[in-house]
């Protein structure tokens, strides 16, 4: 497994000592109050109480899929099952977490939830080859972070795994908010034409093919790829594929019907660009921006 060095260059190269934080709970306020910078997330509550104890912290992705954190505050502490715990307990009370994000986000964003992808993000100092083998048997959505504190002004993460799990299937049959006309992914994978399904397997291929860090998450209406945060969201349809890549439009020059800026359309997914993909040779031409957005996020 391999652990943190980080160098100084000022004055000659110097190995930074790195430590553990102090008190667990500055981490955790750290990590509450920089959610969405560190993992893409929304910070919902701390130490949210469930009937049998409480998860340290809990919010909601880019994807609008619960995440639970867990901080492993001693050496035998067991945050892994623990966190698998409070996973099997929220996905057994949906109504709890929907009134949740309700009262700290609104009834809209309530409303978006999508349980196909819900998440644990267990956080050590360290964690042993047997804990992150535990995790890759188990087959469920559980990411291990290491983290290491370098003086008072520099943290580092490492994302041990990546996580590569199969969706709710009850989830993508019955969307939490049906939509007259929404179809999930799977039923338009299923439908389109047998060129589209090529098509989007090479493009799935492709994307996960860039890094071991970038996984892939099928959610109801579209499939995200992401590394900390999402770098592409991919819809198929009849005639053509769409990807939504986080990329800023302003450093792309645009194409009407093959390249566009939808800042100011709304869509399924995140990202800012959309790229519009009919065939091979349109897929050719947008590789090098797919590689950007994965070499930039």
């Amino acid at each position: 497994m391999a652990d943190f060095k980080l160098f100084s260059i000022q004055n000659g190269v110097n190995e930074l000592p790195s430590s553990q934080v102090a008190l667990e709970r500055e981490l955790q306020t750290l990590l509450e109050k920089n959610m969405m910078t560190f993992f893409g997330v929304t910070f919902l509550r701390s130490e949210y109480k469930i009937t049998n104890g409480r998860m340290d912290s809990i919010g909601i992705d880019e994807n609008n899929c619960p995440v639970i954190f867990e901080y492993k505050r001693s050496i035998n502490e067991n945050v892994i099952n623990q966190g698998l715990f409070y996973l099997d307990w929220l996905l057994d009370h949906k109504a709890d977490f929907k009134l949740l994000v309700m009262e700290e986000l609104g009834l809209e964003k309530a409303e978006q939830i999508d349980w196909s992808m819900p998440c644990v993000i267990c956080i050590a100092s360290d964690f042993t080859k047997f804990d992150e083998h535990a995790v890759n048997q188990m087959q469920r959505n559980i990411k291990l972070v290491k983290y290491r504190k370098y003086g008072d002004e520099l943290i580092a993460f490492e994302f041990l795994n990546t996580p590569q799990v199969q969706p709710a299937v009850e989830e993508m049959a019955t969307p939490v908010k049906k939509v007259k006309g929404d179809k999930s992914f799977q039923k338009h994978l299923e439908e389109t034409r047998e060129q589209i399904r090529t098509l989007y397997l090479s493009i799935h291929d492709y994307i996960l093919s860039l890094g071991d860090d970038v996984a892939e998450n099928q959610l109801k209406l579209y499939v995200a790829f992401k590394k900390v945060r999402n770098i592409a969201c991919v819809e198929v349809y009849q005639n053509n594929i769409l990807i939504h890549l986080r990329l800023n439009p302003d450093t792309v020059e645009l194409k009407p019907g093959k390249i566009e800026d939808v800042r100011d359309k709304g869509h399924w997914g995140t990202g800012d660009l959309r790229l519009i993909i009919k065939n091979g040779d349109d897929f050719e031409n947008v590789k090098p921006l797919i590689d950007r957005a994965y070499f930039e996020n």
